[in-house]
């Protein structure tokens, strides 16, 4: 380079900032380079094999049934409406996986550093036993279980008045949705957020819990009031050797979370532990000389500063409990994958439709992380 000598370049590359810059300049070369040579590939190979990208199939009728879904799709409604269905599944499973997951890992975690040896063993063991089995074997396990123990319909368990537990599984009464209820969720919300708006304003006035409550609960209540009828409820009942009625949730939804809450609520559960040994001796001699319990310094010093340290890995947990979600096709749930594999079945669109896989899942996976993220940097300011 004309002008620069060589000293002033090493200078240069001597700047942590310069040489992150130069890296990160290449490694995205690399991959717009990659890019770049599988689209031309694909553009040249698939005139040549007589086919083309053409994702117009997902307006045409499916003719396959997809079972339980949020969305209510049934047969002979478009491809479009069953992806949505079995991405519905895939969001629903996730969403419960990673709530779970991270309630019971704290927990193990927590027995694991118990006193008591008889109970810190047995929460090794599982330890163990989650981190060093495959997946696949627990949800075949659970799903083999669930079938074998639960009853035959017309022998079903009723837990509850108005439900029933077969192993065409638990079947509860179901509302008909109004309107009136969706406006009442969106009341809550934004009921929610102006309180909290407004507790920063006048904090004293909005100290105590019940007027919290009351400002919170009250909006969404005079909506359901004046817009919402009595709904018709709609009990399920035994109709030959089936129970009709009702929203039924199957064997095969509790196998896969069971499945993926006791796989990766191990890994949970190490990383949890190991972030509360990271908290420093001193804090914990601090907070018990102000008199407070074991439960109190766990609950209002340790977990919380133990959250700057296991929210990064905790992450990658989550977004390896979301991916794993897709072993839901060898159980038989219908997930995102198996409307898939049918769909390539009837339409032969087998490259469309793993495009819409790897986009779903990629989508899902950068959300997961954007929010992981976001919490993260709210820990790391409140603990500042």
């Amino acid at each position: 380079m004309a002008g620069v000598s060589a000293p002033s370049l090493r200078r240069l590359w001597r700047r942590p900032a310069i040489r992150a810059a130069v890296w990160q300049a290449l490694a995205l070369a690399a991959v717009l380079a990659s890019v770049w040579w599988i689209a031309g590939n694909v553009a040249t190979n698939l005139p040549r094999l007589k086919m083309e990208l053409r994702f117009a199939f997902l307006g045409d009728r499916a003719s396959f049934e997809l079972g339980e879904n949020w969305l209510g799709y049934r047969a002979g409604e478009t491809y479009l409406r069953a992806f949505l269905g079995g991405l519905g599944n895939t969001l629903q499973v996730s969403v419960l996986g990673i709530a779970l997951t991270a309630i019971v890992g704290t927990a193990v975690a927590l027995l694991r550093l118990s006193g008591n040896l008889l109970v810190g063993r047995l929460a090794g063991a599982y330890v163990e036993i989650a981190r060093n089995t495959p997946l696949l074997l627990h949800l075949l396990f659970w799903q083999s279980l669930l079938v074998a123990v639960l009853p035959p319909p017309r022998q079903a368990w009723t837990p509850l008045p108005a439900t029933t537990l077969s192993n065409r599984g638990l079947t509860v009464p179901a509302i008909d949705w109004q309107p009136a209820f969706g406006w009442a969720v969106l009341a809550l919300v934004a009921a929610w957020a102006v309180v909290r708006l407004l507790r920063r304003a006048w904090p004293s006035a909005l100290a105590p819990m019940a007027v919290r409550a009351a400002l919170i609960l009250l909006p969404p209540l005079l909506v359901l009031g004046l817009g919402a009828e009595v709904p018709a409820v709609e009990r399920p009942v035994l109709r030959g050797f089936n129970v009709v009625g009702g929203i039924t949730v199957s064997p095969e939804f509790f196998a896969l979370l069971i499945g993926l809450v006791f796989c990766h609520a191990g890994f949970a559960a190490e990383t949890i532990r190991g972030g509360i040994l990271g908290v420093p001796k001193g804090q914990w001699e601090a907070a018990r000389s102000l008199g407070l319990s074991r439960w109190a310094v766990m609950r209002h010093v340790v977990l919380p500063l133990a959250l700057r340290i296991v929210v990064p890995p905790l992450t990658s947990n989550f977004l390896s409990l979301t991916k794993s979600s897709s072993l839901a096709v060898a159980i038989g749930y219908p997930d995102l994958v198996r409307v898939s594999t049918v769909a390539i079945s009837e339409t032969g669109r087998a490259i469309e439709c793993i495009a819409i896989i790897l986009a779903v899942y990629l989508t899902l996976s950068l959300l997961t992380s954007l929010l992981m993220n976001w919490y993260n940097r709210r820990v790391a300011l409140r603990g500042a």
